[in-house]
């Protein structure tokens, strides 16, 4: 049994995955970064400061404890049930962001490789494979 995990893990397709995840999650950190550090903060500046989509909450019960102007993370740490709408507008932006990256690298990537030259069809495959006996 160990002979043929060894033999699926070092099988390129694994190895290609587990790569392809290692890199996807330090470029989700990236977007994350360029999010939350770059285009949120610009986001604010152009809205005249009054726009900050991680603080956006709705107290949803347990408010009583709560004062006004409270984050979320407070409002949270004072055992509110919240409702962290704001966070979720932000996840979504770093989800656009990151599908329109993967987007142009993929459109990039396109154009630089060679178009794909079709191979023969399963007809011309028969019939060679019929004139190649006929032969014998």
């Amino acid at each position: 049994m160990l002979g043929e995990f060894k033999s699926f893990i070092m099988r390129g397709n694994v190895l290609d995955l587990a790569v392809g995840v290692l890199i996807g999650a330090a470029f989700g950190k990236i977007i994350a970064s360029l999010t939350d550090d770059v285009i949120m903060p610009l986001i604010t500046l152009m809205t005249g400061g009054g726009v900050d989509f991680s603080s956006k909450y709705v107290v949803l019960s347990g408010g009583e404890k709560l004062t006004s102007g409270m984050t979320f993370a407070a409002a949270k740490a004072a055992g509110a049930n919240v409702l962290g709408w704001g966070s979720f507008v932000t996840a979504a932006i770093n989800f656009l962001i990151l599908a329109f990256v993967i987007f142009m690298i993929v459109r990039s990537a396109n154009k630089l490789s060679p178009p794909a030259v079709p191979g023969p069809s399963d007809v011309d495959l028969l019939t060679e494979i019929r004139d190649e006996l006929r032969k014998k």
